[in-house]
């Protein structure tokens, strides 16, 4: 006896699926039992069950597999058991694109098909219909023209839904596979014109579906011909066809809406229902070409058929004002719970969500209805939106419906939302978890992907893990990752891979955009930076590029006779300046190129990598290698007096020939600077609080400032984010107006990939007094923020 499972058992895990752990091998393993003697029949149904369910979830069978198991399934037939028999007949549907020389089991099935047993006769047609190929049709013609007749019904319609006897359509499946053959057809019978409007209709779509391969006007033309025709049902999927032709432009589509605005008004509601259905789908893409038909679409407002009503302002949505919204919300939220779920996902298709709507549509309805009211226009945003807001309200588990509903198409948010409501709530955390468990089954795979894992790290039940992989999430460029995993794989080492070697992102990964790339993806300004100058020998060792500067700084005015600008890139323990040199004097070239740099505190200038050559108009690069500071590694911040020496030679202007030994000199350059900002990367945490607990207090300082020069909480946000270089979370850059306090919070990663975060408390009186309080992993990059501000 099976057990009944309520609701409550089913969220404390009663209900898990019994098949959430099967594995190919072991159930193809189990299907040897087919084999043995005599047959098991509710042992043998239990594997073909499994076998249908890993089919069904996606799991890839092999021919040479499937083929075996397909061999040992026909022996079932042996057995009379009415389970395992229809379960066969199953599995033979199932297998048939898969396994070899299904055929086998033809004689099987035709036996069932015209036995005594009348329930194995309906289900052997359909499976029979299954595997036949065009060598079997003449063999088994006989029994389906009998079966179509058969006074039993669930047999004639097997055979009915299985058949297809309409003379032009079995023509055409005749011919498909061969395009000429096709051509011929609908020429012969275009020109001679159709008796019936079933053939006109099947005529119709045999055409539209040659358009969709190739281009051919005489076939749009006959299509758009029978527009024209005496009979509405040829009409409306002519119109219907040139409709839903891809690519088609607003002038093709224009006699086509004319029809079905002229529909609009029809006496017959399956008309009118056609029409504004398909003026509906036209308007997804294009509002414009529908507008033609608003008035007409307004008189269907009040219909009283109400799925005529829904569509019709579902249709005006798409196609009227943004001012006409609210009024066309409230009318037909006054008869939502009037309506199926089959129209009612016509309205979540607009621009914006709806007060009006807003609640039927994600309370309201079945699922189909709640699938499609969540997805398409503002899944994601509000996904984001439950996440931040939803656990921190009076009642956050009322947000949890919301987030189920949405699991089965915005499916990634949904679950990382879902996510972050067990992360924040202990006493949700146990149905968060059974949640999580059926979005494993998903069919999605980034479904499945994501919540096995927030299923693991939420088992752990540990907040530094919730922080850093559920709240915040990593905050690594997804293709910087995806390259430094392939090279770390290129190269074997000891050495474990390290994250802290993979470049950095603004937004967390789960934040990083979620559609297929692209097969290669573009590199990034800093991964190309850190391949030119790995090619460097004089670079060898620096370990990972940390930071470039986002623009280049100018150490010349752009009309000097040598244009300079300077990149700042920041590794570990050094800085590398990369000079990017133009010589705009057409009678001199420069030779052996150098920036050299007089530092104000503890640098040391390590080497110099010229630029050989420096032609008119040419650029070249050249670079300065410079150590950070050790004795006092909180003086980061630097100003570095610059001056470019080279070595000139007079050159003739038009063929570029020099014609001397030349000459050294040297050119004064503006002065260089490196602050804090060089040594911080900007980070997004989405939850500060928890990125804050996670840092711990370990290594927490607090100082307090004076800002004599700045007058307003404006200016002193502006200036610090500036000055630190870090990202401000929770929007917490905006100053509310009228206030004189504020709290300022900022996220970013020092160089060599420690975390560092700041909590700035600013009060407003004559003068703008600021308490920092900073933390991080490390003591360093806190002294160093601390020194700075100071």
């Amino acid at each position: 006896m099976l057990k009944k499972f309520d609701k409550k058992d089913e969220e404390s895990g009663g209900g898990s699926n019994p098949f959430q752990h099967l594995e190919k091998s072991a159930v193809l393993q189990e299907a040897r039992v087919f084999n043995e003697t005599p047959i098991n029949p509710r042992k043998c149904a239990h594997i073909l069950t499994k076998i249908l369910y890993l089919i069904n979830q996606g799991e890839h069978l092999g021919t040479t597999e499937a083929t075996e198991a397909f061999f040992a399934m026909t022996k079932l037939f042996q057995s009379n058991d009415p389970t395992l028999r229809r379960m066969c007949y199953l599995t033979i549907k199932e297998m048939s694109c898969i396994a070899e020389d299904v055929i086998i089991v033809t004689s099987s099935l035709t036996k069932d098909m015209t036995g005594k047993e009348d329930s194995y006769r309906g289900p052997a047609v359909r499976a029979l219909c299954q595997i036949t190929d065009s060598t079997m049709l003449q063999a088994i013609e006989r029994y389906m023209k009998q079966a179509i007749v058969d006074k039993v019904p669930s047999v004639s319609s097997s055979a009915l839904v299985s058949s297809l006897y309409h003379a032009l359509g079995l023509l055409y499946h005749v011919r498909k596979n061969d395009r000429l053959a096709v051509s011929k057809m609908i020429s012969k019978f275009t020109r001679h014109g159709l008796k019936s409007p079933f053939a006109y209709c099947m005529m119709i779509r045999v055409a539209s579906r040659q358009l969709e391969e190739e281009d051919g006007s005489p076939l749009f033309d006959f299509i758009e011909s029978c527009l024209r025709n005496k009979h509405e049902m040829v009409v409306y999927e002519a119109a219907s066809a040139i409709v839903n032709l891809p690519g088609c432009s607003a002038k093709e589509l224009a006699p086509a809406v004319s029809v079905l605005q002229l529909f609009c008004s029809s006496p017959k509601a399956a008309l009118r229902y056609a029409a504004v259905r398909t003026l509906n789908k036209v308007a997804m893409k294009h509002p414009s070409a529908v507008t033609a038909c608003n008035l007409d679409l307004e008189n269907l407002v009040t219909d009283s058929n109400r799925s005529i009503a829904t569509l019709a302002i579902t249709t005006l949505l798409k196609t009227g004002s943004e001012g006409s919204i609210d009024r066309l919300m409230k009318q037909i939220s006054s008869f939502m719970s009037e309506i199926s779920d089959e129209f009612k996902v016509h309205s979540p298709r607009l621009p914006r969500p709806p007060s009006a709507l807003s609640s039927p549509l994600v309370l309201q309805g079945g699922f189909e209805y709640k699938r499609t009211a969540s997805s398409p226009c503002w899944p994601r945003a509000s996904c984001t939106s439950w996440a931040r807001r939803g656990p921190k309200t009076n009642n956050p588990s009322k947000y949890i419906p919301l987030a189920v509903n949405r699991i089965c198409f915005v499916n990634t948010g949904a679950v990382s939302a879902l996510a972050k409501f067990g992360a924040q709530n202990e006493e949700m955390l146990p149905s968060i978890l059974v949640l999580l468990k059926r979005c494993v089954m998903d069919d999605d795979n980034e479904v499945r992907d994501r919540a096995t894992f927030y299923l693991s790290v939420l088992e752990q039940k540990q907040k530094a893990l919730n922080a850093g992989y559920i709240l915040n999430g990593l905050t690594v460029s997804i293709p910087g990752l995806e390259r430094a995993l392939q090279q770390y794989t290129l190269e074997p080492s000891e050495k474990p891979f390290d994250l802290k070697s993979v470049p950095l992102a603004t937004t967390p990964m789960a934040e990083q955009r979620t559609a297929k790339q692209p097969e290669k993806v573009a590199a990034t300004r800093q991964e190309i930076f850190q391949e030119q100058l790995a090619a460097v020998p004089e670079f060898q060792g620096l370990g990972p590029l940390f930071k470039s500067s986002p623009e280049p700084v100018a150490l010349t005015e752009s009309e000097t006779e040598y244009v300079i600008r300077c990149t700042k890139h920041t590794f570990p323990e050094h800085m590398v300046f990369q000079f990017d040199c133009t010589n705009t004097l057409n009678d001199q070239t420069l030779e052996n190129v150098t920036v050299q740099l007089e530092p104000t505190e503890a640098y040391e200038v390590l080497c110099y990598v010229p630029a050989r050559s420096l032609p008119y108009n040419q650029p070249g690069t050249c670079y300065t290698l410079v150590a950070l500071p050790k004795e006092d590694p909180t003086a980061v911040g630097c100003t570095f007096s610059c001056m470019m020496k080279f070595t000139v030679k007079d050159c003739d202007p038009t063929t570029g020939e020099t014609d001397d030994e030349g000459y050294e000199d040297e050119y004064v350059l503006e002065d260089l600077e490196v602050t804090i900002a060089d040594h911080i990367q900007k980070v997004m945490k989405l939850n500060f609080e928890a990125a804050w607990d996670e840092v711990g207090d370990e290594f927490e300082k607090e100082e307090t400032f004076t800002l004599s020069t700045i007058k307003t909480l404006e200016e002193a946000v502006g200036n610090i984010v500036k000055f630190l270089g870090m990202h401000p979370c929770e929007r917490s850059d905006k100053v509310p107006d009228n206030k004189n306090t504020h709290t300022l919070l900022l996220a970013g990663v020092f160089r060599g990939g420690h975390d560092i975060l700041v909590r700035s408390r600013l009060l407003l009186l004559d003068t703008v007094t600021m308490q920092v309080t900073a933390r991080s992993s490390e003591e360093l990059p806190v002294d160093i923020v601390l020194a700075s501000v100071g």
